[in-house]
């Protein structure tokens, strides 16, 4: 199975339905100033920046991921979408972009529109490798370089944690190497989470990637914890429960009091809930649509929910 990836048409009927409400459109007169003034000034959002622990190098908190909305064909009607997309995250002032060998097309399509919009110095790519074997995990990270047309890359994951410490061996002489900054595990559902803390535990890494939600909060109880404890980032995959919480939150107002922490729509409150955690490096929550990138943007920018807060969210979703 793959990472699942919020349904089009519940973020569109959301995002109609949020156009309508006077609270989906509050934000703190200082908040909106200073955005306006930053975009003013140099066209990006202030997004919130995450340091990586094992370097010190910082990450906005919102990334894009790429599961099934980058997996398309060479035509232009297919690639134009993907071509704003990608633009105007990197002008609004993102840079993690995630993929991985297990995502059809994907790789191809990045490299091919940073490549033609001149974007790979302004992106942080992540990828994986998803095989069994030192040989096979070689030719298949060879092929992602190939295919994301670039030297080195900035982080490279063992997708789901297939053969992973042959793949984390193999890591580790790429990054003495200089082939990739960075090394990484990745899971996406919480039955795998005893053999990710293990992980975890017994190997030394930069980068751990899972699954955390509203409606998915398993990692709480140990990964997230430990990867503070161990230094090691978190990118967060499923930041939409797979589209559930949309189905959710459908036909539902936005909280009167989302105004405290800077937040207009369902999708800013959904992934301001999972960046306030102090373990989350980055969210990826992935689209082909620009006016939902954008807005998924937004919930890097102002404040963000204290804990107090945060349950406060958590019982607000589980009582629609």
């Amino acid at each position: 199975m793959r990472e699942g990836r919020d349904e089009k048409i519940s973020r569109r009927e959301a995002a109609r339905l949020l156009a309508r409400s006077a609270a989906g459109l509050l934000l703190t007169r200082a908040a909106l100033g200073a955005e306006e003034m930053d975009r003013k000034n140099t066209g990006k959002l202030a997004l919130l920046q995450r340091t990586i622990p094992s370097s010190g190098e910082s990450l906005p908190v919102i990334g894009l991921g790429t599961w099934q909305a980058f997996d398309v064909g060479s035509s232009a009607a297919e690639r134009q979408p993907l071509e704003e997309v990608l633009a105007l995250f990197v002008k609004l002032g993102g840079s993690v972009v995630d993929s991985s060998p297990m995502y059809g097309r994907a790789e191809q399509v990045i490299g091919d529109i940073a490549t033609k919009l001149d974007l790979h110095k302004s992106l942080f790519l992540a990828t994986k490798v998803w095989t069994t074997g030192k040989q096979q995990g070689i030719e298949s990270m060879e092929k992602s370089l190939a295919k994301l047309q670039c030297q080195r890359i900035d982080l490279m994951q063992v997708h789901n944690l297939v053969d992973a410490q042959t793949h984390v061996a193999t890591l580790r002489d790429w990054k003495q190497q200089g082939r990739v900054r960075y090394l990484g595990i990745t899971h996406y559902v919480s039955s795998a989470y005893p053999e990710v803390a293990k992980l975890l535990r017994t190997e030394k890494l930069d980068f751990v990637q899972i699954n955390y939600s509203l409606l998915e909060r398993e990692a709480e109880k140990e990964i997230l914890p430990l990867a503070q404890d161990r230094g090691v980032a978190v990118i967060v995959n499923r930041p939409f429960g797979g589209g559930d919480l949309f189905s959710r939150v459908r036909q539902k107002p936005l909280p009167d009091w989302a105004a405290e922490f800077d937040c207009r729509s369902w999708a800013q409150f959904l992934l301001k809930w999972i960046a306030a955690h102090p373990a989350v490096t980055c969210v990826i929550p992935a689209t082909s649509n620009a006016r939902h990138l954008e807005d998924n943007m937004q919930a890097g920018v102002g404040r963000l929910p204290d804990p107090d807060l945060r349950r406060r969210m958590v019982d607000a979703v589980s009582k629609l």
